[in-house]
């Protein structure tokens, strides 16, 4: 499983979250999952995680963040835990070159890299996927819902991921992110806890 790749940097919480998202990959179903914990409880690792999995499976991972810098935070990170495995990451944003968005819009075509980090820019018609198996936004109702869409939909039906630190009431989630089963961090305990 991914989160044995991870057992010696990750806490208790984080592995039962990737550990979550790995059995809802292998449902029939598509995953529909929001990861809920505080800045710095290791939401990223978590995604690291589900699309460590995904690349293993052959397929490819889209995170979209609200903003560049938060991009190139989660790019930084995802680096982090899976150049070392051989997963290429990619950056995209709106500020980069054409010629280097056009060189990470045809890695991503032609399945070069596994995983893309970006903004908006992932979105845009130009930006292909070769195989798009899973979506992670993060701070998902910073995004409408067109955005959303238009990110999934270039992929078959992907799996979905969502990060919030903004701590919801579970009902309340439910009334926001509609039909999603959450996850929960810890920042400081090891013990996994139920988000009620």
């Amino acid at each position: 499983a991914a989160s044995d790749v991870y057992k010696r940097q990750l806490t208790n919480s984080q592995q039962t979250a990737i550990e979550d998202c790995i059995r809802d990959m292998q449902k029939e179903q598509p995953m529909n999952r929001l990861v809920q914990g505080d800045v710095g409880s290791g939401k990223t690792a978590v995604a690291a995680g589900a699309a460590y999995f995904v690349y293993e499976n052959g397929c490819q991972s889209a995170l979209m963040a609200p903003t560049e810098i938060l991009a190139e935070q989660h790019y930084e990170t995802l680096k982090g835990f899976l150049e070392p495995l051989g997963v290429k990451v990619a950056l995209l944003t709106g500020s980069m070159t054409a010629k280097q968005k056009k060189l990470v819009k045809e890695g991503l075509e032609n399945g070069e890299y596994a995983v893309a980090v970006g903004t908006h820019a992932l979105v845009q018609q130009t930006t292909k996927f070769k195989k798009l198996a899973l979506v992670i936004t993060d701070e998902q109702h910073r995004f409408g819902v067109e955005q959303r869409a238009a990110l999934a939909s270039k992929g078959e039906n992907p799996h979905k991921l969502v990060m919030s630190a903004t701590p919801i009431p579970r009902t309340l989630a439910l009334m926001i992110y509609g039909d999603l089963d959450i996850s929960c961090l810890l920042y400081t305990s090891p013990s996994p806890r139920d988000c009620s």
